[in-house]
């Protein structure tokens, strides 16, 4: 036997209905603190802070993640 049942509801009552939690709070902080390094001024090392902080990829990805960001801000050392 099969039944199905459609269900209508927003974003925010489907995440109430399933128990999930509410992340907004989180979302909001991280969109805070992007914003104010933006309005402070980006720099390689901001970035790397906020990479490492938000997606650890490892030594090797944050080396190569680092070369790019000094080829692109001319601070890569010259050969």
């Amino acid at each position: 036997m099969n039944v199905t049942m459609n269900v209508e509801c927003t974003p925010e009552e489907a995440r109430r209905l399933m128990g999930l939690p509410d992340l907004q709070p989180l979302h909001d902080a991280y969109l805070d603190q992007l914003k104010r390094a933006m309005a402070d001024g980006v720099t390689p090392e901001v970035l790397e802070r906020m990479f490492r902080a938000w997606m650890p990829v490892g030594e090797v990805g944050m080396n190569a993640w680092r070369q790019v960001m000094d080829q692109m801000t001319g601070t890569a050392p010259r050969a």
